[in-house]
């Protein structure tokens, strides 16, 4: 399956991180930035100004709560783009992004993508279903923690992971570079014990299995019913 952020077909990394323009004009003014596993991209009160792309790596999209609790809001991974607040109007950094591993990104200032928007209609269509879906994420995961138990929320979590960024091979599906038992309980709001004990059940179950590299769902339908139980 592609990526969220591909959506219909749009696949905008050669205008975000393009190595030309056309008549072999090079983008100079793009700049690739590399970060280190566990490097800050930008922490709260940062200029807002930049739009980062993901390359290859991963990167966690968190806040600090008023307790200094981490809560994390997003993890994002190759072919999606993060810092795009800056283009509603935000001044300043409100959260923090952290390579969760090694992160290359490309890196393009406010100014260069109004003008490569004003050029590109895809670009626009891009950004307009990014909005919508990370809308729609965070309308979903306020009512799993209104409405759902903490089991539930991470099997719902494994579910909507499946279906957006797994590959489906035969009956099953694959989700390659799985994140950690603590990263799905930042995400879900539970502990990661708790994490732990309901992915072994579902194994037991012969749901799926998984390992640290990946996630293997046999069943998606089952997985999928599980959340209504």
């Amino acid at each position: 399956m592609q990526s969220l952020w591909h959506l219909e077909n749009i696949d905008v990394t050669h205008l975000l991180c393009p190595t030309k323009l056309g008549n072999d004009e090079i983008m100079s003014e793009k700049t690739h930035r590399d970060f280190k596993k566990g490097e800050p991209v930008y922490v709260p009160e940062d200029l807002s100004d930049r739009i980062f792309f993901i390359q290859e790596g991963r990167i966690k999209i968190s806040v600090m709560n008023e307790e200094g609790k981490e809560i994390t809001k997003a993890i994002l991974g190759r072919g999606e783009v993060f810092g795009e607040l800056s283009m509603l109007g935000e001044k300043q950094r409100h959260d923090f992004a952290t390579a969760l591993e090694n992160t290359s990104t490309c890196v393009v200032t406010l100014d260069e993508l109004r003008e490569l928007m004003r050029d590109r209609s895809e670009l626009n269509l891009f950004f307009m279903k990014m909005f919508g879906a990370r809308q729609l994420e965070m309308e979903r995961r306020l009512e799993s923690l209104v409405f759902r138990d903490s089991r539930s929320r991470i099997v719902e979590f494994l579910v909507g992971l499946t279906k957006s960024k797994g590959q489906r091979v035969g009956y099953e599906w694959v989700v390659r570079n799985f994140i950690t038992h603590q990263e799905i309980a930042n995400l879900t709001a539970t502990s990661r014990q708790t994490v732990t004990t309901t992915l072994n059940d579902l194994r037991y179950l012969k749901l799926l299995t998984f390992n640290r590299s990946r996630l293997l769902v046999r069943d998606l339908a089952g997985l999928e019913a599980e959340v209504r139980k």
